[in-house]
């Protein structure tokens, strides 16, 4: 049995992701701060999902997560960054917290997953799977700091695929586009978006790739405009 730590498990794509791999036999992490939630997800989907309280801006907190799926399941084969916040206003009404806050949560914390995860991952020739955006590439207006963090999280893991592609982790970004979730105050049900399972598909096919091949970025789009 593959075992996968997913951050943001607790709603919107981080759970359709939880809910498709635990479906396909892996055995789940749940990582966020809304313990309640977790709990409930997990006892819905039974064995092999285990919730994990924490706040992806804590190393301890990783810490902590990577050591109690080791310990109920031996091993870690994978790690999804998903958790992420977004903070869309203008320049000039951006606060300096906001700021700091989405880039903590944005970028920080996957390189904090990282590290804790990274030990696990060289012994199981693991994959780590980042939920970037397409606002990763292209800046918008009102998007100054969820774009710097998208921007940011490109290059510190495309820095980290060349890095550890010899040491036998993957590293795989997958950007989408607009997603129907209720991220950043969207309100669901634009059905021209993407569904969250679109996205935890993406998912699955990175992690169902033989080891000897390396999907570095998948870009997804949904067919239709708004």
């Amino acid at each position: 049995m593959r075992v996968v730590l997913i951050s943001g498990a607790s709603r919107g794509i981080g759970e359709a992701i939880a809910r498709l791999l635990h479906a396909r036999g892996f055995g789940v992490g749940l990582l966020a701060r809304d313990g309640e939630r977790l709990k409930a997800l997990a006892q819905e989907l039974g064995e092999r999902a285990l919730p994990l309280p924490g706040d992806v801006r804590r190393l301890e907190d990783w810490e902590r997560a990577v050591r109690t799926l080791e310990e109920a399941f031996g091993r870690l084969d994978a790690l999804v960054n998903n958790a992420g916040i977004g903070v869309m206003r203008p320049l000039e009404e951006l606060g300096e917290e906001e700021f700091r806050q989405v880039l903590e949560v944005n970028l920080v914390g996957p390189f904090l997953g990282l590290k804790a995860a990274l030990p696990a991952l060289l012994a199981s020739r693991g994959v780590v799977v980042n939920i970037g955006s397409l606002a990763g590439k292209n800046p918008f207006k009102g998007g100054a700091a969820y774009n710097a963090s998208k921007f940011g999280l490109l290059g510190l893991m495309g820095a980290a695929m060349l890095e550890l592609r010899e040491k036998g982790v993957r590293v795989v970004n997958v950007l989408p586009g607009s997603v129907d979730t209720g991220f950043a105050g969207n309100t669901p049900g634009a059905s021209w978006k993407l569904s969250p399972e679109d996205v935890a598909r993406a998912v699955l096919f990175t992690l169902e790739m033989p080891e000897g091949a390396l999907v570095s970025e998948i870009e997804l789009r949904p067919t239709r405009t708004g």
